[in-house]
């Protein structure tokens, strides 16, 4: 359970990163990807889980594939 947590963190932290990156505001984003801010900022907070549509409008707006907003590293063989 404690490394579902740690991963969910390390979403939402790469959310927010990617939304700051951009400059955008919780408000434009949840614009962008038809949500409310409020949607955006329990994302954030941790206080619900990216469901999987959302979560493929995330990483189209921040121009990254969903393994990197996942945090998935590829690995050299």
């Amino acid at each position: 359970m404690q490394e579902f947590e740690n991963y969910n963190l390390q979403i939402r932290n790469r959310i927010r990163e990617n939304r700051k990156r951009l400059g955008l505001s919780q408000e434009q984003l949840a614009e962008i990807i038809d949500c409310s801010r409020e949607h955006i900022a329990r994302i954030e907070n941790g206080k619900i889980n990216v469901g999987l549509k959302n979560f493929i409008k995330l990483a189209q707006v921040f121009q990254i594939t969903l393994d990197e907003l996942a945090g998935y590293k590829q690995t050299t063989k």
